[in-house]
């Protein structure tokens, strides 16, 4: 693919999932489009299997790949950012030998090493990510944790930057990752224009979670349940006490709070409290409303109450996770 800026190699294999890689590469390569003035483009994107040849991915997509990893490693000049895709291949990749060494080695050169979804095994097994923090898809997040215990596993961001180390969680969040790291290298406004052309959502910050309170919790099986469950995604401000919840479905408050634990998993005031927590979490870091104002926003009666949340659930507070995750 053409380009001469920062080179950034793309290493895949067979039965990668394939927007591990396309996600990414689009990133970057709207990057180069956007930044047409600058010559050259700053990114120079090679995809890059263990022997050259195209790869398929698990969905039967033909991949065409620029290089070999080996020769990749060998050429003059430096590897900028080494991108490792995920999917289900990756546990027949990782017991390729050759292929984990020339992961090593091509990471060795790198500014960056980074990984999308269960990309990261290979990165893991390659000894990259000892005593690093690092994260991945959700579904397989105690499994790398048990194989790989040198590793601090964090099954929650939707990507986590610990040096030069930076891991996604899976499949789009490694267009996040991009993003972010677009942005860490030509600026945030570059990244919220790709966002925009792309029509991606504003750029999420690494620290929100892989998924909302509403896909943590599964949907309630009674109909008046879920309705309500859905109802509440969109009103967080609104009075969510137990009586107010359960004269919107008709029951008393005893009967509603058991039905809702049961069918839903958490007690109603866990759920409100989670739904809440996200959309803070979402204001702090896309607005610059008040701490107050945001707490009032979501139904709580002020800062005091908010701050107490933000330390008993995250161990923060709003201001630290604003200083840490806003972004223009």
């Amino acid at each position: 693919m053409a380009g001469s800026g920062a080179r950034i190699v793309f290493v895949v294999f067979d039965d990668i999932q394939s927007l591990d890689l396309v996600g990414p590469l689009e990133i970057f390569h709207t990057a180069n489009r956007l930044s047409s003035a600058a010559a050259p483009p700053p990114y120079e994107l090679v995809v890059a299997s263990a022997d050259g040849e195209a790869v398929r991915s698990h969905s039967g997509l033909g991949i065409a790949c620029d290089a070999a990893l080996r020769a990749e490693v060998a050429r003059p000049g430096r590897i900028d950012t080494l991108v490792v895709a995920g999917g289900s291949g990756v546990v027949e990749a990782r017991r390729d030998g050759a292929f984990v060494d020339a992961v090593r080695s091509a990471a060795a050169g790198a500014r960056r090493v980074t990984s999308v979804c269960t990309g990261a095994v290979l990165l893991a097994e390659a000894g990259l990510l000892d005593d690093h923090r690092a994260t991945t898809h959700w579904a397989s997040a105690d499994w790398f944790a048990e194989q790989y215990p040198d590793v601090d596993v964090d099954p929650d961001p939707i990507f986590v930057h610990d040096g030069r180390v930076w891991t996604s969680a899976g499949v789009t969040a490694g267009m996040d990752l991009a993003l972010a790291l677009v942005a860490d290298d030509l600026g945030a406004q570059l990244a919220h224009e790709i966002a925009s052309w792309l029509v991606m959502f504003t750029r999420r910050p690494g620290g929100q979670s892989q998924f909302s309170a509403s896909l943590r919790t599964p949907p309630a099986q009674r109909s008046d349940l879920a309705d309500l469950q859905r109802w509440m995604v969109d009103h967080p401000g609104d009075d969510l006490t137990v009586g107010a919840l359960a004269a919107r479905v008709g029951m008393s408050p005893r009967n509603f709070a058991r039905c809702f634990a049961a069918e839903c998993g958490v007690t109603p005031a866990r759920y409100v409290e989670d739904l809440r927590l996200e959309r803070a979490r979402h204001l702090l870091a896309t607005t610059d409303l008040t701490v107050d104002a945001i707490a009032r926003s979501i139904g709580l009666s002020g800062e005091a109450v908010l701050h107490r949340t933000f330390r008993r659930r995250l161990d923060s507070t709003p201001t630290t996770y604003r200083r840490h995750f806003a972004h223009t």
